[in-house]
């Protein structure tokens, strides 16, 4: 585990020298800041008629829509670069396994959008003090535990398709389009369907998040869901390098 560590904090502090990982932090905290200031406003709007206090959410909800986006920017040159550089032949005859060097890069980027994640709980610990009764405690926990592990499987997924390229922008494309395909389109066939439809219900990556871990519903197998997600795009991604090696 030593060498995924040293390959993770590499890329982790390599994040802070990127201008993409500034950008996206920034979009994603900034949107994440207005919509807290919205609900905010929203909240003292109606405290005059009793209204119940926002759900937090309100503020998770969007993030999970922002990763779409901030995952394939974040992972597309993980391996990818390597490929296009000429170092990946460098860190295949290096000690270190094939799958260390995959876990190491996700990991990476995983500990850089976990920061940002941890950055915006300022928002529902603000809003708990501001609002009577507060927010639901419970509702927060598996909302942030949801979005953590909606964040671990799409950077998996972008991981594994920047070991399948050399071009940081196809690796960008490819994981955007997975990643939309999997959280909107798979869905959608389940709705006309009458008969096989919960195949595609099953593959769906937002139904579980939006309808259990939004709500504040801890099932063990929505977990397990998204660490298998996690683990098939690594262990995809280890056996691209796998076979890169070969060559």
């Amino acid at each position: 585990m030593r060498n995924v560590w040293t390959i993770a904090s590499r890329e982790y502090r390599h994040y802070f020298a990127t201008p993409i990982a500034y950008v996206v932090a920034l979009l994603i905290l900034a949107t994440v800041g207005i919509l807290f200031v919205l609900i905010l406003w929203s909240t003292n709007q109606q405290a005059m008629y009793g209204a119940t206090p926002p759900e937090v959410g309100a503020i998770v909800s969007p993030m999970a829509f922002l990763f779409l986006f901030a995952a394939p920017a974040l992972t597309m040159r993980l391996l990818a670069d390597e490929q296009r550089t000429g170092t990946m032949e460098l860190l295949l005859t290096a000690p270190v396994r094939d799958w260390e060097l995959v876990v190491g890069k996700w990991l990476g980027s995983f500990l850089f959008l976990l920061t940002i994640i941890g950055v915006t709980l300022i928002f529902p610990l603000v809003l708990n003090r501001m609002v009577t009764p507060g927010i639901d405690q419970g509702i927060l926990i598996t909302s942030y535990l949801g979005i953590i592990l909606v964040a671990a499987s799409f950077l998996a997924i972008g991981t594994a398709f920047s070991s399948f390229f050399s071009n940081q922008v196809s690796a960008f494309i490819a994981t955007l389009v997975a990643l939309v395909f999997f959280w909107w389109i798979v869905g959608w066939p389940a709705q006309v369907m009458p008969i096989g439809g919960e195949i595609f219900t099953y593959l769906e990556l937002s139904s579980r998040f939006y309808n259990n871990f939004l709500g504040g519903i801890l099932h063990l197998s929505d977990v397990v869901y998204y660490l298998s997600i996690t683990a098939l795009g690594l262990f995809l991604g280890t056996i691209a390098v796998e076979m890169r090696r070969w060559r």
